[in-house]
């Protein structure tokens, strides 16, 4: 091997499995491929102990891609359940996986994953340092941070979320604009309550070189976190978010020069109409980096229906040139989520992923649209079901409802069938 990453192969004009395995799901060239993973306007997030992955890119004129969350708490610490979810979103075609366990044996748990999972896998290391050093802030190290992130990297995890613009500078701005709901991210929150009780920097931004390192190393991509994303309406868009994200570029760049691949992390609670707002901010003051977003979420008042206010935000936020979208279900601000609330999350966020393909015009995306559309046309049920996005949930409300008379039509319209209908028409003008 004469490169280090897949930014490092992209510059030397070196073309790599992982990128092949891009090019078989992707309409995208070879040459512009390795140009725009030279660029970092794609990264294809790969570490080289994780043997079973299929390469997969996040960027710039590829497909939007899907995150789901899973992971144990102290509340919630059933591994069988847990791995469970795994299965169940490779199965429904989640393109990666990101570990947020924080409580347990989180190393037997990734081991597994990683064992099994062709897709990728992301966790957050604070959580983890937390959870085997415990949440004493005055006892917890700047080694103990590292100590995690080399472990997770030497198991075999793709990328990393590590929350290096919550740094002095972005806590000063925070006390100087109050905000409605504070630090909502958890990552973020612990880390400010380490810098407040230690009266220290942040140490992934003071050692910003010693994470360059391991993420080299292993050709982990950097998923720079969003520390200081808003939790609610009122603090969308506000001066912490931006000078957090102004951090963000400064480090991407560096990151950069040492062939380190970066993604940036994005809102969160954002309004509908400052969304396209968010994107432009985050590619100009990035350089173009990929954009990782949680949701947005689009209003604060539907819990139990986030998944729906997520996907409102997401299909906004992917038109607009997020790439990658990370799932919310049901159950998001009420509880951690169980099968049902992953598989209505996984599907809400598929959707608007590919409602965002559509609109940013990737090539081939509507033609699974014009397949539906067409055998809506001839009444071909079997082929309804098999391009639907989730077949089971067509073939069940087929079957729970038959039509009496005429089974090429439904039980909305019958005989009425405006299809039917039409079609009985044309064709007898027709011939």
């Amino acid at each position: 091997m004469n490169y280090t990453t897949q930014m490092d192969a992209a510059k030397k004009g070196i073309f790599t499995d992982k990128m092949e395995d891009v090019i078989e799901r992707e309409s995208i060239s070879k040459e512009v491929l390795l140009e725009k993973i030279a660029q970092g306007k794609i990264v294809i997030p790969a570490n080289i102990q994780h043997t079973r992955l299929k390469g997969r890119g996040i960027g710039e004129g590829l497909s939007t891609k899907v995150n789901v969350n899973l992971g144990v708490s102290e509340d919630c610490c059933d591994l069988e359940a847990e791995l469970s979810k795994v299965n169940t979103a490779i199965d429904l075609k989640a393109d990666s996986i990101m570990d947020l366990s924080t409580f347990g044996d989180t190393q037997k748990f990734r081991k597994i994953i990683l064992e099994h999972s062709p897709v990728m896998l992301g966790t957050v290391p604070v959580y983890d340092t937390i959870a085997q050093f415990g949440n004493d802030f005055s006892v917890l190290k700047r080694d103990h941070f590292f100590q995690i992130v080399e472990q997770h990297a030497d198991e075999g995890v793709d990328f990393l979320t590590i929350h290096a613009g919550l740094n002095l500078q972005a806590l000063k701005k925070v006390r100087n604009n109050p905000r409605l709901t504070g630090v909502v991210s958890r990552g973020g929150s612990l880390l400010l309550a380490w810098m407040e009780k230690n009266n220290q920097e942040n140490p992934f931004y003071d050692q910003f070189d010693r994470l360059l390192d391991i993420c080299e190393k292993y050709d982990i991509t950097l998923s720079l976190g969003d520390g200081l994303r808003p939790g609610s309406l009122a603090d969308s868009t506000d001066a912490p978010q931006i000078q957090e994200l102004i951090t963000l570029g400064e480090l991407t760049k560096e990151a950069w020069s040492r062939n380190v691949q970066v993604m940036i992390e994005g809102p969160g609670h954002v309004p509908f109409h400052e969304i396209a707002t968010n994107i432009q901010l985050q590619k100009k003051l990035c350089h173009h980096a990929p954009f990782y977003v949680l949701g947005p979420l689009v209003t604060d008042i539907a819990p139990g229906y986030d998944h729906i206010t997520s996907a409102i935000g997401g299909t906004l936020a992917g038109s607009a040139g997020a790439d990658f979208l990370c799932y919310v279900t049901p159950a998001e601000h009420l509880r951690l989520p169980d099968l049902t609330d992953m598989k209505e999350g996984i599907m809400a966020v598929r959707i608007a992923a590919h409602a965002a393909d559509i609109a940013k015009g990737i090539p081939g995306a509507i033609d699974w649209d014009h397949q539906m559309s067409q055998a809506r046309a001839n009444l071909d049920w079997q082929t309804m079901e098999r391009l639907a996005i989730d077949s089971e949930k067509v073939r069940d409300y087929r079957l729970s409802s038959l039509p009496k008379k005429d089974s090429s039509v439904c039980t909305m319209c019958g005989d009425l069938c405006a299809i039917k209908t039409s079609n009985q028409v044309l064709k007898t003008n027709a011939g």
